[in-house]
């Protein structure tokens, strides 16, 4: 299968049945982020333990398919993680979309996301695979303030 192909059917896979979009009452983080030029809005929640464990995760909201699909792949990797694996994934698929080229040690941890690598070659497009990935790394290093929220924008991504 070309990756052309498995690009598709990923993205329309988790676009069209996405496994972790819905709310999650019992979560204990949230945070919305924004995506200005296209108009994606969505909200990440995550439950995590006292041990810094992910145990759920869950978000809502609109926009385009590679945004929704691409927060789902992140839900997909993301829980069962400590917040610090978490970031780790955060910061390896920001590279891959920001540089567009990761070793293929770290492409694999990425799993079905590393399927969206070829939009780095699509300026229009990064803002929108971002954002999830974006608006949970904001949360997870406490510069989304909890107590104060804002929402965190791909406006400078």
């Amino acid at each position: 299968m070309n990756n052309r192909t498995f690009y598709n059917e990923v993205l329309t896979e988790h676009n069209l049945h996405p496994a972790h979009k819905h709310e999650l009452a019992d979560a204990n983080m949230t945070c919305e982020g924004l995506n200005p030029s296209c108009g994606d809005d969505i909200w990440v929640h995550l439950d995590v333990d006292d041990n810094g464990i992910i145990q759920k995760g869950a978000f809502e909201g609109d926009g385009c398919a590679i945004s929704q699909a691409s927060a789902d792949m992140m839900f997909d990797l993301i829980i069962g993680k400590t917040k610090e694996e978490a970031l780790r994934l955060a910061d390896l698929f920001l590279k891959m979309i920001k540089e567009g080229h990761l070793s293929d040690e770290e492409m694999e941890e990425l799993e079905e996301a590393a399927s969206l690598q070829d939009i780095a070659h699509m300026p229009a497009r990064v803002k929108c695979a971002v954002l999830g990935w974006h608006t949970l790394k904001e949360m997870l290093t406490g510069e989304a303030d909890q107590d104060n929220p804002q929402p965190v924008s791909t406006e400078n991504d």
